[in-house]
């Protein structure tokens, strides 16, 4: 778990400006305060930072310092993951797109592609995991950067080491939490749902369809299926709530062991009311709902002396 790049963005703006720091986190605080505290700190930084006639613009940052809203973004990062080049069609035109994850020694970020000419140096190897590659002029949205046709992907000759190649979880209150976000926060359990039962293959780990009694992998074909769960609670932190979704795995660290056993299991989901722990994960959108969720691929224990001692730092 991360903190937030807020003291970066505060730095960078105080060096700018030519003011203290203090005076621009003041600054910032007004603004929230002005807005209902309905924007994140991070947002409230960029308003500030457009106000005193500050632009990152064309400016060269590290991937911790890029934040959603901002326009002609450069930065350089080595590829750790490449996903399959998709096709899709769209007003009946097929398209592709693309999608790496880049990284430097403060980072990791999605980058997505949507221009032709960026994508096919992937698929004519040009730049491949492990490649250091430099952008220009994309833009952040919902913290993925977006390449379009107006901007640039090269090959690097750079040399990137110790890049941070484990998943980036930045440690938000609730109602900072904005879709895309990988977020972590402390949170008390205030509802909990139902478990949902279902198969998938054992293989692929994939739903199969089912044919009269027998369960019938895409990919693996005739399968013993495994059975696997999901449960729906709902988060408060005392900013907001939020709907968390956790899958099979996550179960046990919830505290949710008896998944077989309706009685004992109906026992644990009590005892969960009003325990408070730290939840990591993705915030994404419910379609079906229209709805901010959370998908949380990880439960940890509050421990009260590390606590004490990050409230002491403060």
């Amino acid at each position: 778990m991360v903190e937030g790049n807020y003291e970066k963005i505060l730095e960078k703006i105080a060096k700018s400006a030519g003011v203290d720091k203090e005076e621009i986190d003041r600054k910032i605080e007004a603004k929230r305060a002005k807005l209902s505290g309905l924007i994140s700190k991070e947002g409230a930084a960029q308003i500030i930072a457009a106000e005193l006639g500050i632009s990152f613009d064309n400016e060269r940052l590290k991937i911790d310092e890029l934040l959603p809203g901002m326009r002609k973004v450069n930065t350089v990062g080595k590829i750790i993951n490449l996903f399959p080049v998709r096709g899709f069609t769209r007003n009946g035109q097929d398209n592709k797109v693309a999608n790496f994850i880049c990284a430097d020694e403060t980072s990791n970020i999605k980058v997505v592609l949507w221009d032709t000419n960026h994508i096919a140096l992937i698929e004519k190897n040009q730049i491949q995991i492990g490649s250091v590659v430099e952008i220009f002029n994309a833009t952040v949205k919902d913290n993925e950067i977006h390449l379009g046709s107006f901007s640039e992907l090269k090959p690097s000759k750079e040399i990137l080491e110790n890049v941070k190649i484990e998943k980036i979880v930045k440690e938000k209150k609730i109602i900072d939490f904005k879709v895309g976000d990988s977020a972590c926060v402390r949170a008390f359990v205030v509802q909990s749902f139902e478990p949902r039962f279902f198969h998938v293959c054992p293989e692929c780990k994939k739903k199969p369809g089912q044919e009269g009694e027998d369960f019938v992998c895409n990919e693996h074909g005739k399968i013993i299926p495994e059975k696997r769960a999901l449960i729906n609670i709902v988060l408060d932190d005392g900013t907001e709530s939020i709907r968390g979704v956790l899958f099979h795995d996550s179960l046990g660290e919830l505290g949710l062991t008896e998944l077989d056993n309706p009685e004992r299991l109906l026992n644990q989901k009590e005892d969960l009311l009003g325990k408070e722990m730290i939840f990591s994960g993705n915030v994404r959108m419910n379609k079906f709902f229209n709805n901010p969720e959370f998908i949380v691929d990880k439960v940890e224990q509050v421990n009260l002396d590390e606590l004490i001692t990050n409230l002491e730092k403060k």
